[in-house]
């Protein structure tokens, strides 16, 4: 996890914000497909939230600085 927080603190804001974007596409496509049908990684939704959580918490303190 550290070295995933060590590559994001490289990017800039706009890469964030993209990723961010995708993300968040991503996490609507999971939550309707595993509503018709289930994944067969049944935390991948997990994993993706979370990840979205720490790319906004990064964005955060970028923007405070």
């Amino acid at each position: 996890m550290k070295k995933i927080i060590a590559d994001l603190n490289k990017k800039t804001v706009n890469e964030i914000e993209k990723d961010i974007r995708s993300l968040r596409e991503e996490i609507a496509k999971l939550r309707l497909e595993v509503k018709v049908n289930p994944v067969k990684d049944s935390n991948l939704l997990v994993k993706k939230k979370k990840k979205l959580a720490v790319l906004l918490t990064i964005l955060t303190e970028k923007s405070n600085q």
